[in-house]
């Protein structure tokens, strides 16, 4: 179980309060990679799902500073937040999350036509997001036992011409690390984050095909 609260070895905070040595641990922090990880679309999805003749546009979701950022955070306490050493996503968590929802709205086989709204795409809907959870947490109940990663997205999909939100809801997953090892916590964020996709692409696209045509 990786600690987040142990004291400091007494040399080690002994050679930081010393002049001149600041400097040169800082270096040799600076030194040590990072490394890098990604995560994945959705390709699978209910095959009676109904196909749709608009375009969707999705917008980079909202969230909290904690979240807004490439370091992969972690919830020691409910109350505090910190993040894996030496260990990074490859872009900020909102655009990850936008990149890869748009990938599974493409995968669905469902859209005629889906991007960011960034690149000026005429949509007919827009998909609104807010990332109300995406860290990995101590369990309260068992502080030894491997991280739990917890993503919740909310989903809004509004009519582009009317600015009405058509409908809202929000999609939770959380899933349990093998270890406390970065590339065990990040698989944890992978299928965590894969299950509150297909859900909400999903829902999505039958709330949208429910509604019918944008009201001018």
């Amino acid at each position: 179980m990786i600690s987040f609260s142990k004291p400091w070895p007494l040399a080690l905070l002994l050679l930081i309060a010393m002049p001149g040595c600041a400097a040169l641990s800082g270096l040799t922090a600076a030194s040590i990679p990072n490394e890098l990880y990604v995560l994945t679309p959705k390709s699978t999805f209910d095959a009676d799902l109904p196909r749709l003749r608009y375009q969707i546009a999705v917008q980079e979701p909202t969230a909290t500073a904690s979240v807004d950022t490439d370091q992969i955070a972690v919830q020691p306490t409910p109350l505090r937040v910190q993040y894996l050493p030496q260990a990074r996503w490859v872009n900020r968590a909102p655009l990850i999350v936008q990149s890869l929802m748009i990938e599974s709205f493409e995968n669905s086989g469902r859209v005629p036509a889906v991007g960011s709204s960034a690149i000026g795409l005429r949509a007919d809907f827009l998909i609104v997001t807010d990332i109300r959870e995406f860290q990995a947490i101590v369990p309260l109940e068992n502080s030894d036992a491997p991280l739990e990663v917890d993503v919740r997205l909310n989903i809004k999909v509004v009519d582009a011409f009317s600015d009405r939100i058509i409908a809202s809801r929000s999609f939770e997953e959380i899933t349990q690390a093998a270890s406390d090892s970065a590339s065990d916590v990040t698989l944890a964020f992978d299928l965590a984050l894969g299950g509150t996709l297909r859900d909400a692409v999903e829902w999505s696209i039958r709330e949208i095909a429910a509604y019918g045509a944008p009201r001018f």
